[in-house]
């Protein structure tokens, strides 16, 4: 039955059970982003003490290590920051345009735009204010909620797993995602570290990135299966791009 399963799978007739997963995935990202919205509008008491303790933890570590706490500005100012990220969809896309699918690099361009977008019209929205300490390690501008650092890295990351092509040797796969993984959750730490973002800030942006990735997958052609789709990993001029993988 597993074998008929699998062979189904590889003609594109049917998705893997991880696939059929992604719109629920999406669907409890979703409503888990909205209750946290309302939460933190609200001003919830226990999620607000949980960040606090949180931030004040962290933020002692901060100032008594000042070397970890260097290592942790420059991956968050440089490798992990919103326009390296961008940068990275950028280059994507014209690398996805020149090899003639420019259906999915337009759709990476515009989940990244409108990543953007959303985080900064819920900042305005929300206008939650950020940690204040009497001694900052670093300062940043304009409302909290939710961190756009962690939205930007959780999309750019997520879009970029998508691009690796289903053949791709298993190694490569792997280093790939456990890459996405470390930039996702690393600029999600490197924000509270440094006193900038409440725990939920973070929160909010993980799981909105997650929602507007899977979106993305989910309404490109041929869906979450991604055989066939406009992101599948092969250039459409390849004499095997429309056949079924073997």
């Amino acid at each position: 039955m597993r074998s008929d399963q699998l062979r189904r799978n590889r003609s594109g007739r049917a998705r893997p059970p991880r696939r059929r997963a992604l719109p629920g995935a999406a669907l409890g990202a979703a409503v888990a982003v909205a209750a946290l919205t309302a939460l933190v509008v609200a001003r919830w008491g226990p999620l607000m003490s949980y960040d606090g303790r949180v931030a004040r933890a962290l933020h002692a570590h901060a100032v008594t290590h000042p070397g970890f706490t260097h290592v942790m500005r420059v991956l968050t100012d440089w490798f992990w920051d919103p326009w390296t990220m961008r940068a990275l969809a950028a280059a994507a896309c014209f690398w996805l345009w020149w090899r003639g699918e420019r259906r999915c690099a337009l759709r990476i361009a515009l989940v990244t735009l409108g990543a953007s977008a959303l985080q900064q019209g819920l900042k305005a929205l929300v206008g939650r204010d950020r940690p204040v300490w009497p001694d900052p390690i670093v300062s940043a501008d304009y409302s909290a909620y939710p961190s756009g650092h962690a939205l930007t890295a959780t999309v750019v990351c997520g879009l970029l797993l998508w691009l690796v092509p289903r053949g791709a040797p298993r190694r490569f796969a792997w280093t790939a995602a456990a890459l996405a993984a470390l930039s996702v959750l690393g600029v999600g730490f490197t924000r509270i570290y440094l006193g900038v973002h409440w725990f939920s800030d973070v929160v909010a942006g993980w799981l909105l990135g997650g929602v507007l990735v899977a979106l993305a997958v989910l309404t490109a052609p041929g869906g979450a299966g991604g055989a066939g789709g406009a992101c599948s990993g092969r250039s459409p001029a390849s004499p095997r791009a429309d056949c079924p993988a073997r």
